[in-house]
């Protein structure tokens, strides 16, 4: 399970381990009632256990929104642009939580075996791997499906049952059916502005979400963001956020895509390093976004003007 490329995105911190074996949560009680592929709960969900306070910065009522859907148990959706922070705040809120996430990256090779789990061949015979959904709704984690909008839609139907009052996954091919675990909840998040008639999410599966709005931060608040995680000052990191602003209001007219709070801290990390500010924009804004010659020469002008 540990090396499925399906079964973690999420990078386990060095003393999870430890730090899980400590807490004496329901997570064991729940194991000895539940039947488990393979260990037990604690050992199972200790690499997805976030460790360390992640770093963000709330820009409204997101915190508290969440925390009262988690009360529930809400399933939540996260929309917005990309880099602006979906999956930092999921990874924030389980930390806050105490909860272990499981991070799926969709994409539209991925079946439904790869979410709920298959049955594989060894040295022993046949034995059942369950995968990344079917053991956060097991054992009791979040899942987190990052743009699920790039998984096919006869993929991600299989979440239905466990995103209404029933909360229960079927495994077909074992004949079994899981009662999801009290703490597990399922989070997806997508990029609106990536929507096509091909690529949405079908009404049946938007209408079992709680949703929350993501955008770009306001232009302090986004300042102090790239100086924290960067390292550069707040004034330079001023400067980029002011970039980034120019930037979008070229989104639809010449840029698919503005330039995102993720782009802007790797050029505030590249100038925190010593490298020059021009050569850093050109690095890690103007050359990924576009590779039209006339709006690279209208994003190199916007970062003259403030380096």
């Amino acid at each position: 399970m540990q090396n499925d490329p399906f079964m973690r995105t999420y990078s386990p911190r060095q003393e999870a381990i430890a730090r899980a074996a400590q807490q004496q949560t329901g997570v064991q009680t729940a194991a000895a009632t539940r039947p488990a592929s393979s260990g037990s709960s604690v050992d199972l969900l200790a690499p997805y256990m976030v460790t360390r306070e992640p770093y963000y910065r709330g820009v409204s009522d997101e915190i508290e929104l969440y925390e009262a859907a988690y009360s529930v148990r809400m399933p939540m959706m996260l929309k917005g642009p990309t880099g602006c922070g979906k999956t930092r705040f999921v990874e924030y809120m389980a930390w806050k939580l105490q909860k272990p996430l499981i991070t799926v990256a969709c994409n539209e090779d991925m079946t439904a075996s790869d979410l709920v789990g298959r049955f594989l061949l060894d040295s022993n015979g046949t034995r059942w791997q369950d995968g990344p959904l079917a053991v956060a709704a097991r054992h009791g984690a979040i899942c987190y499906l990052d743009e699920v909008v790039e998984a096919r839609q006869d993929t991600t139907v299989v979440i239905h049952p466990l995103t209404d009052a029933r909360r229960v996954l079927p495994l077909e091919k074992k004949g079994e059916l899981i009662q999801a675990h009290p703490d597990f909840q399922i989070v997806i998040s997508y990029n609106p502005g990536y929507q096509s008639l091909m690529k949405d999410l079908k009404q049946s599966t938007k209408q079992r979400f709680g949703a929350l709005d993501f955008n770009y931060p306001e232009h302090d608040t986004e300042a102090e963001i790239v100086a924290h995680e960067s390292g550069v000052s707040l004034d330079v990191a001023k400067n980029l956020v002011h970039i980034g602003e120019r930037a979008r209001n070229l989104k639809g007219h010449g840029l698919d895509e503005g330039l995102s709070t993720r782009m802007l801290i790797y050029a505030g990390s590249l100038i925190a390093k010593g490298v020059a500010p021009l050569a850093a924009c050109r690095v890690a804004l103007v050359r990924p976004i576009t590779d039209d010659a006339d709006m690279r020469d209208a994003l190199d002008s916007a970062v003259t003007t403030y380096f």
